[in-house]
């Protein structure tokens, strides 16, 4: 029996049809937009204090909203490993960031160790649609592994600017180089440049169904933006604002230019009305002064920000436009996870999904047409890491509107009650102890079909001294409370 891997590689692709037939038959092309580091809030259509995302909003408005929309991880490997494959970080055993080895020295547990790529024995969501004649693209940010598990390796054909790193030297050519490994002229800017890279190959594919992975590596850290736009936003900050980095403004700022300038090449290309467009970001927004002191953004209402498992880590902007089955304008709460993509995409495109890669995800079609929900009990969160912001080990479940939260240095647990709380100020769990307890066993039973690595006992626990290894600004914001 052929391996997955020999299996999918030894598929003949299928002879492209006249352009008037394949008018007919061809299935729909891909865009999936993902923003690293991008929070709940940083959108204007959800509120933005500060930030202005025209076209991001003029999307949702063109698709569907989703409300409730997770990403795998408070961090940003996992997710990306989720959204490739269908599973869950904890079933591949990629539970943080690459390569993640952040350790507080005294803190009271030690952290496993993520595995260090994305197995060449997984199948990805481009390798499937491959077999259905798609020609397929990642370009930007990877994360997922050394040369040797580049895009390429996992059912790409163009890979532009995609390393094992996590974010760029700089955003300004040439203090980018060596990462990310692409050229362009003096003075250009990464999202622009990776722009220009995306709809050359919306161009040069419009005769075939395509699949296209556009993973900015903005907004993550170094907080760098075009000056002129940096000034614009600096006029803009109103006394006492919450989101108040006219840096990080300007650089979502052209984020959103870039989505403008992806929806008018489909436009001009006559594509837009049989292509699925997709945006999301791979974890909450950063809301701790991780960076020289700097804080980039506030997630509020909701708790916390990237590294955390409060809603700040992990609930996401997203929006899905599916041209003919999307109602313009609509929106969903039902809570849906970055697995999800995976099986939706295959059944959008047409494509019976591989019996040998069970995916963890389900299908969002059901929501998309309107005519039902996915068939789900509960999204689960498995962590067992310190994070850079400060964030603990831990383990989180949502089920309806209540999530639990267990933390692996006592094993407490937190509930809240989403609907009511979305800032997850009222831990319910003293309250409602039957339901607290019936979630942490559905968790823990999860917990234990995953077959997770735990944390361990820190031998050099030392309490006085538990949080060095964070930066300073962190540390103090941690003592004083203005992180949880």
């Amino acid at each position: 029996m052929l391996s997955r891997r020999r299996f999918l590689s030894s598929v003949a692709l299928p002879v492209l049809a006249a352009p008037a037939l394949m008018a007919q038959r061809r299935p729909p092309n891909f865009v999936f937009i993902l923003i690293d580091d991008m929070g709940w809030k940083d959108v204007g259509y959800n509120g933005s204090e500060l930030f202005e995302t025209p076209n991001i909003d003029r999307l949702a408005a063109q698709g569907m909203r989703f409300t409730n929309a997770y990403a795998a991880c408070p961090v940003c490997s996992p997710t990306r490993a989720s959204i490739m494959t269908g599973k869950y970080p904890a079933r591949l055993g990629i539970t943080n960031f690459l390569p993640g080895l952040h350790h507080l020295p005294y803190s009271k547990l030690l952290a496993p160790v993520s595995r260090q790529q994305l197995p060449l024995e997984e199948v990805t969501i481009a390798e499937t649609l491959k077999t259905g004649g798609y020609h397929t693209a990642a370009i930007g940010k990877w994360h997922l592994g050394g040369p040797e598990f580049y895009p390429e390796k996992q059912g790409f054909d163009v890979n532009v600017a995609g390393t094992e790193s996590g974010s760029p030297k700089s955003y300004f050519y040439p203090r980018w180089k060596p990462n990310p490994p692409i050229d362009a002229k003096e003075g250009a800017y990464l999202p622009d440049r990776l722009t220009d890279s995306a709809i050359e190959f919306i161009t040069a594919n419009r005769a075939n169904p395509f699949f296209l992975y556009l993973a900015h590596y903005s907004v993550h850290i170094p907080l760098e933006a075009k000056e002129a736009m940096i000034e614009k936003y600096r006029q803009r900050i109103k006394p006492g604002a919450l989101q108040n980095n006219a840096t990080y403004a300007a650089m979502v700022a052209s984020v959103d230019e870039s989505v403008e300038r992806i929806l008018k090449a489909l436009d001009d290309l006559h594509l837009a009305d049989n292509t699925v467009v997709i945006f999301m970001s791979d974890n909450g927004g950063l809301a701790s002064a991780e960076y020289k002191g700097q804080t980039p953004t506030s997630n509020k209402p909701l708790k916390a920000g990237k590294g955390f498992l409060y809603e700040g880590g992990i609930r996401e902007p997203m929006i899905v436009k599916w041209p003919g089955v999307t109602k313009p304008g609509s929106q969903t709460d039902v809570p849906v996870v970055s697995t999800d993509f995976y099986p939706t995409i295959v059944e959008m495109a047409g494509i019976r999904k591989d019996p040998g890669n069970p995916a963890d995800g389900v299908s969002m079609t059901p929501l998309l047409k309107q005519s039902g929900t996915p068939n789900r009990d509960a999204i689960f969160w498995h962590y067992p890491h310190y994070s850079n912001q400060g964030g603990r080990p831990g383990a989180a479940m949502r089920q309806g509107d209540f999530k639990l939260i267990e933390w692996y240095e006592d094993n407490s647990v937190e509930l809240y009650n989403l609907r009511d709380d979305i800032g997850e100020m009222h831990n319910l769990a003293a309250q409602r102890p039957d339901k607290a307890h019936a979630m942490k066993t559905r968790l823990d039973a999860w917990l234990k079909e995953m077959n997770v690595e735990m944390p361990k006992p820190n031998p050099a626990y030392d309490k006085g001294r538990e949080l060095e290894g964070l930066a300073p600004a962190i540390r103090g914001q941690l003592q004083t409370g203005v992180l949880p």
